[in-house]
């Protein structure tokens, strides 16, 4: 069942009450990384990676807002579904759009080359979130992507350890880095490319940014009113 913004007022990926984590061990493979006692062929991803074990149900007790769920995360970016819909995102010929926080002074040429968590977004939603989202309301860019490639996971990194591994850090890993073998996955990460940050209103943090067309609204409209979660 796919939750929506519109009927619920709930974010496809978000986890619900009822979606508890799942007991586990996480013991020591031999030769290095980490893997569940009890563990399945459902527990990793076709790049071997180890992920979270959280049930399905939404809509079952209480939205968590702010609590991503890894199934439906992986799910949207995969498939590059709406975070918010579970639908089909915007798209142009400059890209898919993408809301997130504003970050320019990182490096030159953000966001091309950033690792993101959050999965793009169709228009409807994308007016709905803006003045929804606590994170946007700080500052926010809406920007068509391009490109991107699925690149690594987000999660917690365990380092080795008698009688079991022990949990260091939360952090995003790429699928070529040795580390991963230590991660248990939390989130898919995918690497933005050719990015086109789009032309902003600056006066309003909750109108959503726009470029302007002559006549006609192109790609995103006024918006009216998603790092890692």
């Amino acid at each position: 069942m796919i939750m929506t913004l519109g009927r619920s007022g709930v974010p496809y990926i978000t986890t619900w009450s009822a979606e508890e984590s799942l007991p586990t061990t996480v013991i020591q493979r031999p030769g290095g990384g980490i893997a569940y006692l009890d563990e399945t062929l459902v527990d990793r991803d076709e790049n071997g990676v180890l992920w979270q074990r959280v049930p399905s149900r939404p809509g079952r007790g209480r939205p968590e807002f702010g609590k991503v769920h890894p199934l439906r995360q992986r799910r949207a970016m995969r498939r590059l579904l709406c975070g918010i819909c579970g639908g089909v995102p915007d798209r142009t010929d400059e890209g898919v759009l993408w809301l997130v926080r504003d970050f320019r002074g990182d490096w030159p040429d953000w966001p091309d080359g950033m690792a993101a968590t959050e999965p793009p977004v169709c228009l409807p939603c994308a007016h709905r979130s803006v003045g929804a989202c606590p994170a946007l309301r700080i500052g926010f860019v809406a920007v068509r992507v391009g490109q991107s490639t699925v690149a690594g996971v987000y999660g917690t990194v365990y380092q080795g350890g008698q009688p079991f591994p022990a949990p260091v850090d939360d952090a995003v890993v790429a699928f070529d880095d040795s580390a991963i073998r230590w991660v248990q996955a939390a989130q898919l990460v995918r690497e933005l490319g050719d990015c086109t940050i789009l032309r902003a209103m600056p006066e309003r943090r909750d109108q959503l940014w726009q470029r302007d067309r002559p006549g006609v609204p192109n790609g995103v409209g006024d918006g009216t009113q998603a790092h890692p979660a």
